[in-house]
């Protein structure tokens, strides 16, 4: 009779990795489900719709930038160091003031001719969330200006001022980072 008094480890071994797995697995669902996961807005749209006609909107952009500019007016901008994790780069922002602030913008064919007949939409969104967006729908032309007013901002931080506008089939978009200084 052979004497078997040898101890054999492997089934602890293979417990302990399942516990470790388990418990790897809840820390990681448990980690993942408390970021939250903000929408992207490029194009004024959701990311589905924007994917799904991508072709469609950029022929209409290249359309619209073959023929007419959209240009920001009346504003003071600064020149803003933003710090990536790859580089830091400097980028024209426009300079916000704390309470109601006013944009006014002009949307010109190439050879100057103002266009006053656009369907312009406006958006003031912040970078990475979408819970604070402001979206203004068909802005009237006063003066050959679109102007949009009585936009209140209290939070410090970054934006983005996201403009489209549609001349008969072309669409265009302007889409310009702004900066609003903590006091």
């Amino acid at each position: 009779m052979a004497n078997n008094k040898q101890k054999t480890y492997w089934p602890h071994m293979i417990l302990g990795f399942l516990t470790l797995a388990f418990t790897l697995s809840y820390w990681t669902v448990r980690s993942a489900s408390s970021m939250p996961v903000q929408e992207s807005n490029n194009y004024m749209l959701k990311y589905q719709q924007a994917d799904m006609n991508i072709n469609e909107i950029i022929k209409r952009k290249n359309l619209f930038d073959k023929s007419y500019v959209i240009e920001i007016m009346d504003t003071k901008t600064i020149m803003l160091e933003i710090e990536n994790v790859k580089r830091v780069k400097d980028e024209r922002t426009v300079l916000l003031q704390k309470g109601i602030n006013s944009f006014s913008y002009r949307v010109r064919s190439k050879d100057n001719i103002l266009k006053n007949d656009a369907n312009v939409t406006f958006l003031l969104t912040r970078p990475h969330s979408r819970t604070e967006d402001m979206l203004l729908e068909n802005i009237r032309n006063i003066d050959g200006k679109y102007i949009i007013s009585d936009i209140n901002i209290s939070k410090a931080g970054r934006y983005t001022l996201q403009l489209r506008a549609k001349i008969n089939e072309a669409i265009g978009y302007s889409e310009i980072p702004a900066y609003l200084k903590p006091e």
